[in-house]
């Protein structure tokens, strides 16, 4: 694992913050590694996404309380709100699954038509309720590379209020866990953002951060596993008798 530092981002210069994470995604994907993006709000899966151009096809897995298929919101394209539809744009986006969508800031249902339009698998956190978080894993096709965006208002803001938009329900964070255990198992991690953490919305103790941390070093751990194959175990050591 390499701390590449971060992103040299910059107040009122959106488009070369953009420029700028492409460029480190790059950069990573150039040197043979998985890249991991942390922080920002949930415009950044746009410029990150956009970093693979030449590593499809992909399937999105998004966690979210919203769908993020806004357009052209007040005259910004590449918002917060925009970047499903932003990433459905890409030609190396070849699926979606979204998974824990259930917030009124998804807009009116026209996003949520066009995303099924689309061919995006919506599994709303009322189905997460119903069937499980087998019901978010059965929907994800085998075999793909897998990248995951992550914004923390996906996760229940009882165990994880430190966020924008927080929003009643949401996966729990065992349920993330298996979901990326699973990812891991049925195909490839190639990419990881996670977006959305607040932290002067977090508590003294910083528990929000450090279930982010968690969240982070699983899917780490899982990528070094080589995306779910488990080591064979070293045979034990013959004990001389007592």
């Amino acid at each position: 694992m390499v701390d590449a530092g971060d992103v040299d981002t910059r107040t009122g210069d959106a488009a070369g913050n953009r420029e700028r994470i492409t460029a480190a995604t790059r950069a990573a994907l150039a040197a043979g590694a998985v890249p991991i993006v942390l922080g920002g709000d949930d415009s950044v899966p746009i410029p990150f996404a956009a970093g693979f151009e030449r590593h499809g096809p992909l399937t999105v897995v998004q966690i979210d309380a919203h769908v993020d298929w806004g357009d052209d919101i007040r005259g910004e394209p590449l918002g917060y709100g925009s970047p499903m539809r932003r990433l459905a744009e890409m030609p190396h986006v070849t699926a979606m699954v979204q998974i824990g969508v259930r917030g009124l800031g998804s807009g009116g249902a026209w996003q949520i038509e066009d995303a099924r339009r689309w061919g995006s698998r919506i599994v709303t956190a009322y189905d997460l309720i119903r069937g499980g978080i087998d019901a978010a894993i059965e929907q994800v096709p085998a075999g793909g590379r897998y990248l995951v965006s992550i914004d923390c208002d996906g996760i229940d803001p009882a165990a994880f209020p430190a966020v924008a938009m927080p929003t009643p329900g949401g996966l729990r964070y065992a349920e993330v866990v298996l979901l990326l255990a699973a990812l891991a198992a049925k195909g490839e991690i190639a990419g990881l953002v996670l977006a959305e953490y607040v932290p002067a919305r977090d508590d003294p103790q910083r528990l929000c951060a450090a279930m982010a941390a968690r969240i982070v070093a699983v899917a780490m751990g899982l990528v070094l596993g080589n995306n779910g194959q488990v080591p064979p175990r070293p045979a034990a050591t013959p004990q001389p008798d007592a």
